[in-house]
């Protein structure tokens, strides 16, 4: 009776499921490839890294809404990282790195069957390249961080599989990682200058990757070279042009970004990654029934970065915040400093809070070369690239002077912080040059969250618990345990 039972059992194993649609034949096609592509594309996303940089940081302060002391407090530990906040970057990343694995698996031998199809075959090589190399390196900027080409990076994957496997070094990781930029890069087309040419990846984007790795890398040579590639073929916005990047209105400065719509499909549950219409408004503040009945503000500017700016003079500050009347004049008066950055339409509005998330803009490129020259002693270049984004953003500016470098450095990381608010760097920023979470007393939600010294292991997120019950063999960050 044994014999029998097992014999069926292998039977029923053996019987070839008549639903299912494998990679040879759901990929069979280069059409089929581009939409294998194109699914990768819409696993994309820099929610995460938004919300991450502004509430671990000291870009914004608590609200009329507060469920996230854990992250915000800096509290965080694999066990509650992915489940209560839910920031982990593993499952919407190595999920994106899988689709365009299978896609370089099947790209060689899929079949031709329209004009065209042989030269798009190259291009989609190049963007599943650059999406591989893009998503490894979030991984990178979540997980790890070090610039030391022996500390730990990530596990790189470089074709599909659900073994477990190790972290390797960073060296050899960016090695990975910068031959696929590469090879991508060869592939790709060199336009970016309308708005269906940044939706998908292209030499500039690459360009614009490339500089951000060199930086976290401290490659300033590699810095420098990228960056100038981007700023040579993207020119900086004029004054009436760079309201208009963050109503979708335009593109200038914009290499490469991620569509947003009413009907697109995003991640907002980040560790589950259930798909629902993302709204990247909706990080700070939830949207409103009417022009009058606002939504509740989970968020607001931190009085700190709401100083910063020159109120007057200064265009990214009417672009990036606003102090809203309908909110003070409550009563009782509600908290009013709001990012209008990611506003989109109006109140109670079908757009209200949709916007695309911009990934490259030449604003970035020009504080990264600056840095890497300030880095390498040319501190009259440095200063130059840091006073021509002055000057393209501040009416009336004066021209500034640094009396060393440290001076000069000090400068370039206050003009990122102000820069590239609630885009996705600023603790990440931080980090990188060893510096203090510092929040003034009245951004913190507690005196013991006030400051986290420069260096604390905190400034690395902990592999969550449910990936190391699944990947036994992945090591756990310096700090936590398993």
């Amino acid at each position: 009776m044994l014999v029998l039972a097992l014999a069926s059992c292998k039977k029923v194993i053996d019987v070839k499921e008549t639903d299912f649609v494998g990679g040879d034949i759901a990929l069979k096609t280069v059409e089929n490839n581009e939409q294998g592509v194109v699914g990768a594309y819409s696993l994309l996303g820099n929610e995460q890294a938004i919300l991450l940089n502004a509430t671990f940081a000291d870009e914004v302060k608590r609200g009329e809404f507060y469920n996230a002391g854990t992250t915000h407090e800096w509290q965080y530990t694999s066990t509650d990282i992915g489940l209560r906040d839910n920031f982990t970057a593993l499952n919407i990343f190595y999920r994106a790195i899988d689709r365009v694995n299978r896609v370089l698996q099947a790209l060689p031998k899929s079949d031709s069957t329209r004009t065209g199809d042989n030269k798009l075959r190259d291009q989609l090589k190049g963007e599943a390249l650059f999406i591989r190399a893009f998503s490894h390196f979030e991984l990178y900027r979540f997980y790890s961080g070090a610039s030391d080409p022996n500390a730990l990076a990530m596990v790189y994957m470089e074709e599909p599989s659900i073994k477990s496997t190790t972290r390797i070094a960073v060296g050899p990781y960016f090695d990975k990682l910068k031959a696929d930029l590469t090879a991508a890069k060869a592939l790709l087309p060199s336009a970016a200058s309308t708005e269906a040419q940044t939706l998908r990846a292209n030499k500039l984007a690459v360009a614009g990757l490339q500089a951000r790795i060199a930086l976290y890398l401290k490659q300033w040579d590699d810095a420098i070279t990228y960056s100038t590639e981007y700023i040579n073929a993207l020119p900086l916005a004029s004054k009436t042009e760079f309201p208009d990047i963050w109503t979708d209105a335009k593109v200038t400065e914009v290499a490469f970004k991620l569509k947003r719509s009413a009907t697109s499909l995003g991640y907002l549950r980040f560790d589950a990654g259930t798909t629902a219409t993302t709204r990247l408004g909706s990080l700070f503040r939830a949207t409103s029934t009417s022009a009058t009945s606002i939504g509740s503000v989970t968020w607001v500017v931190s009085d700190k970065l709401w100083s910063s700016f020159d109120q007057t003079n200064d265009i990214r500050f009417a672009s990036y915040l606003k102090d809203e009347s309908v909110l003070s004049s409550a009563s009782p008066a509600r908290p009013s400093h709001i990012v209008k950055k990611y506003a989109g339409g109006a109140y109670g509005t079908a757009t209200e809070n949709l916007v695309d998330a911009k990934i490259f803009r030449t604003g970035e490129m020009y504080l990264i070369r600056a840095e890497a020259k300030a880095e390498k002693n040319d501190l009259a270049g440095a200063a130059a690239d840091l006073n021509a984004i002055r000057a393209a953003r501040i009416t009336g500016y004066v021209t500034g002077v640094f009396a060393s470098k440290d001076a000069l450095i000090t400068a370039i990381m206050d003009e990122r912080f102000k820069e590239l608010a609630f885009e996705g760097h600023r603790f990440w920023d931080l980090r990188r040059r060893s510096l203090p979470v510092v929040r003034l007393a009245s951004d913190a939600p507690a005196a013991s969250a006030t400051t986290l010294p420069g260096g604390n292991f905190r400034f690395v997120l902990p592999i969550p618990n449910a990936e190391v019950q699944a990947n036994p063999t992945i090591q756990q960050n310096t700090g936590y345990t398993n």
